[in-house]
């Protein structure tokens, strides 16, 4: 990725950033400059700190845990960028077996919405005026899917804590926008794929011509594609955008 922006001297915090987007997104900002707290509940996510080289710190981190946020943030100096990326997407249908469905709704949840919520308390406090909060939401929180109620649900909660926190902290001069991503090939993602497919009794390269047909461009994305809107809305050049949540789809759901 080109080092379009310049971060150098800003220090950015990334969760989620062992894979996928999250991964893609850190070594964007590495790449322009940044000094880098990464942050994975994969214990891999200490090798991905050396694998991207700088001044990249790793911590290993549940996030849904809060006293383990507070513990394993507390030392951290200010932090000029928040990226919210951590989450986990899996499939909660209404019907799903008992107890397993309802422990993985509860893990959805509490991930996705409490530790965002978690990371974004302990980071606050070291933020000072002219500092950008990134949340990842997606287009399933604007839109749905069957079967994947708590992640939808936590998406939806992801744009509606975008829109309340842009209001709370606009005073202090911080901005928070939430960054929509359409089909990108993550892990999880994929995963989602196949066991949609095995739902509906497709395959996958039917599900996935059905999403490029449904793009204004069509094709899947990879990680680094998402990674250039979350360095534009961490830079200066984004000083007047905040509580939005903007889509990067291809044109599958336009707003």
């Amino acid at each position: 990725m080109r080092a379009d922006f310049d971060y150098c001297g800003r220090r950015v915090l990334v969760t989620g950033a062992a894979g996928g987007i999250g991964r893609a997104v850190a070594e964007g900002f590495a790449v322009a400059g940044a000094d880098l707290v990464i942050v994975d509940l994969d214990p891999s996510i200490r090798s991905v700190g050396k694998e991207i080289g700088g001044k990249a710190t790793a911590i290993e981190c549940d996030i849904s845990d809060g006293a383990a946020v507070r513990e394993a943030l507390g030392a951290l100096g200010p932090i000029d960028v928040l990226v919210n990326n951590a989450g986990l997407e899996r499939p909660t249908p209404l019907d799903g077996p008992d107890p397993e469905t309802d422990a993985v709704f509860d893990r959805v949840i509490d991930v996705n919405i409490r530790g965002t919520r978690n990371v974004t308390r302990a980071v606050v406090p070291r933020m000072q005026a002219g500092g950008r909060i990134l949340l990842t939401a997606s287009i399933w929180g604007r839109t749905a899917v069957p079967d994947f109620s708590a992640y939808v649900a936590s998406k939806h909660a992801i744009i509606g804590l975008t829109r309340t926190w842009a209001q709370e902290l606009g005073p202090r001069g911080i901005r928070v926008n939430a960054i929509c991503p359409g089909w990108v090939r993550t892990k999880q993602a994929m995963g989602s794929l196949a066991r949609m497919a095995e739902a509906q009794g497709r395959s996958e390269q039917d599900i996935l011509a059905e999403v490029s047909e449904a793009q204004a461009l069509a094709g899947v994305m990879d990680p680094v594609d998402v990674a250039g809107l979350f360095l534009f809305l961490g830079s200066d050049a984004a000083a007047n955008i905040t509580g939005q949540a903007i889509n990067v789809d291809r044109g599958e759901v336009m707003s």
